[in-house]
């Protein structure tokens, strides 16, 4: 019965290990990432975004 109840006790332990791991490292990637970017300007002739009328009939019957 005891070694049953170690897996689970090393298991938790690993798991708490994780668990700050993660914190640290998502603290750190989110301070690294606050950093303001510029959007790229658009390229002549490049298919993107555009708001043409069947896009605004949409925005106006969901309400955006």
């Amino acid at each position: 019965m005891a070694k049953g109840n170690e897996r689970v006790a090393a298991g938790r332990r690993d798991f708490l290990k994780l668990a700050g791991v993660s914190a640290v490292t998502g603290t750190a990637a989110i301070a690294a990432g606050s950093a303001t970017a510029e959007a790229a300007a658009p390229v002549e002739g490049a298919a993107g975004y555009r708001e043409t009328d069947h896009v605004k009939t949409y925005y106006k019957l969901a309400r955006f």
